[in-house]
């Protein structure tokens, strides 16, 4: 087997691999063994029918296709190792000679690790510019964190007040119709945070879990779906849970483990 390579633009190469007649013939021996069962020839039993009357009677390509196949993985590693070069992608591979009697010829294309040529970066000057970090920000970052470590429990004791978040199964309709897309169950929603049209959260505000409702509201009027813009519509509503984000104890601790130099730092690097 021999290889040459050509260098690509774009960090690209094409590897062109010749393998000898003598290894294809082997590999279209090997394929001639692993078909020959199933194909059957006018005067001899299924899978009897010698190479040469197969080829003879549909051409010798008829075994082409898994002699490649059985040649091109081996070939192509072994190639990859001769020829030094750091690939880094899987091969494109491209069949330019395959014929009874003479040598198999193919060609990989890759993409290969790119030179880099660095540039003066010794001796280079920059000025460090102060940060200040207002008080807001740091308020602002220790609600994110407060956020991220909530945990959520469930509310029995009162009805829907605002910033819970209550889990429902709802249903709209308009005109006294259902429309498309007006259903949901185990919704999970969090009061003022104005996720639903209109209305809708506010009406909830002052109802209990396992209390059924409804809730009047009226799409906008440059609503995306245009059947349903400027309409009233009716809601019936089912609050089967309230829920509460309780995070007073977890930010104390948060607070333990994280000091206000780190957030600050956390803070600069946002």
């Amino acid at each position: 087997m021999s290889v040459q390579v050509e260098n690509l633009e774009k960090s690209m190469a094409k590897l062109t691999i010749e393998v000898s007649a003598e290894q294809f013939e082997a590999a279209m021996q090997k394929a001639y063994i692993k078909n020959k069962g199933r194909i059957q020839l006018p005067g001899f039993r299924k899978g009897k029918a010698p190479r040469a009357m197969i080829e003879k009677m549909y051409g010798a390509g008829i075994f082409y296709e898994d002699a490649a196949n059985e040649i091109i993985p081996e070939a192509y590693e072994e190639a990859a190792k001769e020829s030094g070069l750091v690939i880094t992608s899987q091969p494109e591979i491209d069949v330019t000679q395959i014929e009874k009697g003479k040598s198999f010829i193919f060609t990989a294309t890759v993409a290969v690790k790119p030179e880099v040529t660095l540039g003066e970066y010794k001796g280079l000057e920059y000025e460090a510019q102060p940060v200040e970090v207002t008080d807001e920000e740091v308020e602002e970052e220790l609600k994110k964190v407060q956020n991220q470590q909530a945990r959520t429990v469930t509310v029995e004791d009162r009805p829907v007040a605002d910033g819970d978040i209550v889990t429902i199964d709802y249903e709209g309709f308009v005109d006294g119709t259902a429309f498309a897309g007006g259903k949901g169950t185990d919704y999970d929603l969090t009061i003022g945070s104005h996720s639903f049209i209109d209305t809708f959260e506010e009406q909830l505000v002052g109802k209990n879990a396992g209390e059924e409702t409804e809730v009047n509201v009226t799409f906008p009027e440059q609503y995306h779906e245009a059947s349903l813009a400027g309409k009233p519509a009716t809601f019936k509503v089912t609050v089967k849970a309230i829920k509460l984000r309780n995070c007073q104890s977890l930010m104390m601790s948060s607070q333990a483990r994280f000091p206000i130099s780190r957030l600050l730092m956390s803070t600069r690097l946002i």
